[in-house]
């Protein structure tokens, strides 16, 4: 194995970084953090292999290195053969054949497709919606998955498992490697797919699970009938099988659940659980659990749900860590000990150690800590604001490094995209709270009418009512914030990005002099020119009517 052994503090500089006198947060040093991601448990169960991003701005240019530290925390170690640490999930269990995704040519678009001679032609022609998704033109290329056979360590005799379809999987836009998937037994290969195309792929979010049977050769859908988003495929060591779920087609941002089907029965473990936003999940290595985040009250935090399958024990939901903070993802389990990724409004990713007996949580990496013992951090604090309704609003307050209640600071409302999203302990390399309040503003930032963990009624209260409570709900957070003799309210502004963008438009002609500066980012401005152009028809339908 090749590898060589590095410190937590030289990891630290070779993030670009080294300590020195306390600073602001400026979007210089927030560039030279290093971007910690997880690739997974080493085969021997006894270390996290992670990989760490750092960036130059100087040469705009970034670069990736892969280490691995032991569960219990210590030494990192830098390495360079992963393949040879985390298993392969894209080999089948038996080691005969291996799955991955490829490019195939299907439908002609280019000038060139219909009149080959034309060769220099630069004309897209197209016949129907779904000319394009976000900011990708259909090329008449799709996504495809391809089982081969897996001899010496070498894929051969590739086959499409999807011959001839102008679907895709993985998903476009935001689909990956984990939309296809091996069975436990190794007899079945389940992907995520929409098999719409034209207006109704346009108008639907119904993705599905497909399963192919390598004996047959046979293609099943196993989740006929179910309407919404299907999707992140996951079996657990007794090949039963748990996806993440929504119900109604068309509503990007319905309540999202677990499914798990044992081949005879399909079971919805979180519906009865109006709090419960399922974000991401992972079985347990027993089979029995699956750990999952949701959001709650302005933070994500791991959960666990029992799966009871043909018995009849009761489905029971426990919420396992408590704190302002977002976990932010799931990487695995050893023994009684699951390793997740954790932030929070003053710091970026890192790993944890979590105790499944009692949610504890240790910090296992540390790249990042040499750059924050330089720079000055922001107090943050929850407040519950009454709204015009009536409801108690959780609204983040928080504070420039070094704030002084005696003095006046200029204060701005974030108003938050989506418009169904949530509002956590989030760290952005785009919209930072630290990076903004580090330059003399306390944040208002609340959790309005469209977020989730807040139920599902809170949720929805905002679709097709985008200027209504939702706009209350802003002016109730700054106004119960702006009676604080710290705000300066001759200078407040509001500032948001998308939907964030629209609150800050709308804002500007109700706001009755409140606020003096209005930053929008990207935001709808024109709902009919919008729906006109979206690609996704689905989100317009739902949220303005059509």
């Amino acid at each position: 194995m090749l590898f060589k052994k590095i410190s937590i503090a030289i990891l630290a500089i070779a993030a670009g970084s080294s300590t020195f006198a306390q600073t602001n947060l400026t979007p210089e040093l927030l560039w030279q953090l290093g971007r910690v991601g997880a690739v997974g448990i080493s085969k021997d169960n006894k270390n996290v292999v992670y990989n760490v991003t750092t960036y130059s701005m100087q040469d705009n240019s970034n670069a990736t290195r892969t280490f691995m530290i032991p569960l219990a925390g210590g030494e990192a170690v830098e390495v360079m053969n992963v393949d040879s640490l985390v298993t392969n999930t894209k080999i089948s269990p038996d080691g005969k054949y291996s799955i991955n995704n490829e490019m195939v040519k299907i439908d002609k678009v280019y000038g060139s497709d219909y009149y080959p001679s034309l060769t220099k032609s630069n004309v897209y022609i197209f016949n129907s919606l779904n000319y394009r998704h976000w900011d990708k033109w259909n090329d008449g290329n799709f996504d495809h998955v391809f089982l081969s056979s897996y001899i010496n360590g070498k894929a051969t005799d590739k086959k499409d498992l999807m011959p001839g379809e102008a679907y895709d999987c993985p998903t476009k836009p935001m689909g990956g490697p984990d939309d296809y998937v091996w069975s436990t037994d190794g007899k079945q290969v389940v992907y995520v797919c929409k098999k719409k195309t034209g207006t109704a792929y346009a108008i639907s979010t119904n993705t599905d699970l497909y399963a192919y049977t390598i004996e047959t050769g046979k293609t099943t859908n196993l989740t006929e009938g179910m309407m919404g988003y299907d999707i992140a495929p996951a079996y657990n060591n007794k090949n039963e099988l748990a996806w993440l779920s929504m119900k109604r087609d068309g509503y990007e941002a319905d309540k999202q659940d677990i499914i798990v089907s044992n081949g005879i029965t399909k079971m919805n473990l979180t519906k009865n659980n109006d709090l419960v936003q399922v974000g991401s999940f992972k079985w347990s290595n027993d089979g029995r659990n699956i750990y999952f985040i949701s959001t709650v009250n302005g933070t994500e935090q791991l959960y666990v749900v029992n799966y009871p399958g043909l018995t009849k024990m009761a489905v029971q939901i426990k919420q396992l860590t408590k704190g302002d903070f977002d976990v932010t993802g799931i990487v695995g389990q050893v023994d009684n000990t699951l390793i997740v990724s954790r932030t929070d409004f003053n710091h970026a990713n890192e790993l944890y150690s979590v105790d499944l007996s009692n949610g504890s949580m240790k910090q296992l990496t540390h790249i990042n800590d040499a750059m924050y013992a330089g720079i000055n951090q922001s107090k943050f604090e929850r407040r519950f604001v009454k709204t015009t309704d009536g409801k108690d609003m959780l609204v983040w307050v928080i504070y420039p490094p070094g704030f002084d209640a005696a003095k006046k600071y200029p204060t701005l409302l974030y108003c938050q995209g989506g418009p169904q999203v949530s509002l956590t302990q989030f760290y952005s390399f785009r919209w930072n709270f630290q990076l903004i309040a580090a330059n003399g503003y306390i944040i208002v930032a609340p959790d309005r009418r469209g977020m989730s963990g807040f139920g599902t009624k809170w949720n929805e209260q905002i679709s097709k009512d985008w200027g209504g409570q939702v706009m209350k709900d802003y002016l109730s957070a700054i106004d119960a914030v702006s009676k604080e003799s710290y705000v300066d309210t001759n200078r407040r502004g509001c500032v948001g990005a998308s939907y964030g963008g629209y609150s800050v438009y709308y804002l500007a002609g109700i706001h009755k002099n409140r606020f003096k500066t209005f930053i929008a980012h990207d935001g709808v401005f024109d709902l009919k020119s919008m729906y006109g152009t979206t690609e996704e028809m689905w989100f317009t339908n739902w949220e303005n009517g059509g």
